[in-house]
């Protein structure tokens, strides 16, 4: 583990904790052996300074949350997730993003990280509701979505602009009453 920050929650094999700059290394060398997973999907940072910018906004920006899955074993960095747009007050919401590594993928790794910022999110972060928008041919990410407790709750045409056009998403949530305590 190269960040010095403890697990905000740890389970069996994966723990979660915020990103930090110095996680730069590992996290883009991480990216690079995972451009295959992740595209067309997703595009994070893979060079020292998209990484700095990147890590930048999630640990500076108040309506951000970033968080590292890391294998609990110290075999370092398994994935990401992300709350972003989070507002407060009566709509309480964020949301999520997130992206595992090829050499974790399969694992259940990015199972148990999901649950564990789903009850972060529920708990310290007082949210009430969390929403993931995925692509409609990104089978496993809509996989995990079901697996964590997410319902399916509608179809967005031309929600994101991703790798040069606007995609279609699926819109998936959860609600802190769906989760049991």
């Amino acid at each position: 583990m190269s960040g010095t920050a403890e697990y905000l929650a740890e389970g069996p094999r994966a723990g979660i904790r915020p990103f930090t700059h110095a996680d730069g290394a590992e996290f883009t060398a991480r990216v690079r052996e995972s451009k295959g997973l992740h595209q067309p999907w997703l595009f994070p940072p893979d060079s020292p300074a998209a990484y700095a910018s990147y890590a930048g906004r999630l640990i500076d920006d108040p309506t951000k949350a970033g968080f590292l899955v890391c294998e609990t074993d110290g075999a370092g960095i398994a994935g990401y997730i992300n709350i972003n747009n989070i507002v407060g007050g009566a709509f309480r919401c964020g949301a999520l993003g997130y992206g595992a590594f090829a050499h974790a993928a399969g694992r259940g790794l990015m199972r148990e990280g999901l649950d564990l910022v789903v009850r972060h999110a529920f708990g310290p972060l007082g949210l009430h509701r969390l929403e993931i928008n995925v692509q409609p041919g990104n089978a496993a990410s809509i996989a995990l979505a079901r697996r964590c407790g997410f319902r399916l709750e509608g179809f967005s045409p031309a929600f994101l602009f991703i790798d040069g056009a606007w995609r279609d998403h699926e819109r998936w949530a959860v609600t802190a009453d769906m989760v049991p305590s």
